[in-house]
């Protein structure tokens, strides 16, 4: 390890190069635009190495999120969602975003063991997207702002463009 005399004390030098060793290229696809809850969602397989998301897992997630979505005009859901299954390396993750009145989001991660849909539950308090899921939300941000609010001509062919703007290959 290099000196770390130079940086701020609140910094953890050696965590932060600790996860620079692991840091790694993943894989997300996009997995078709589905209903659910009842909202339209836009779902994404992303996969750590070694690890895969099927239909079948898409579909168990689906099932999972469904509940949450359907309190969605409670919350001011716009009927609008992104599903993210994440098949990580310490486990599976289901990440739901939508969006909500006043240019806002609604975001709910569940947790659990790898390949056990079964026993996926709500994240614990202030857990946040990690690094890839970010990019693939990063991504669906740019994507409404650019097809569903900025877009011009009938709603129903800005959310076609909005749903067939997807993020697939790798990410870091």
């Amino acid at each position: 390890m290099s000196d770390h005399k130079e940086l701020p004390s609140a910094v953890d030098a050696d965590a932060l190069l600790a996860l620079t060793q692991g840091h790694h290229e993943r894989v997300v696809r996009a997995a078709g635009t589905r209903e659910a809850g009842g909202h339209v969602v836009k779902a994404y397989a992303l996969e750590a190495p070694g690890r895969g998301v099927t239909e079948q897992d898409i579909t168990a997630a689906l099932g999972i999120v469904a509940a949450h979505l359907e309190l969605g005009r409670v919350r001011g859901s716009l009927g609008l969602a992104v599903l993210i299954l994440h098949a990580g390396g310490d486990g599976d993750y289901v990440l739901v975003h939508s969006w909500i009145e006043g240019h806002m989001s609604d975001l709910a991660v569940f947790t659990g063991p790898a390949g056990r849909p079964d026993q996926l539950r709500p994240g614990r308090t202030g857990l946040a997207p990690c690094v890839w899921e970010a990019a693939i939300l990063a991504h669906e941000r740019d994507a409404f702002s650019r097809h569903v609010l900025d877009g011009s001509g009938p709603l129903a062919n800005r959310l076609t463009l909005w749903a067939s703007d997807t993020l697939t290959g790798g990410v870091r």
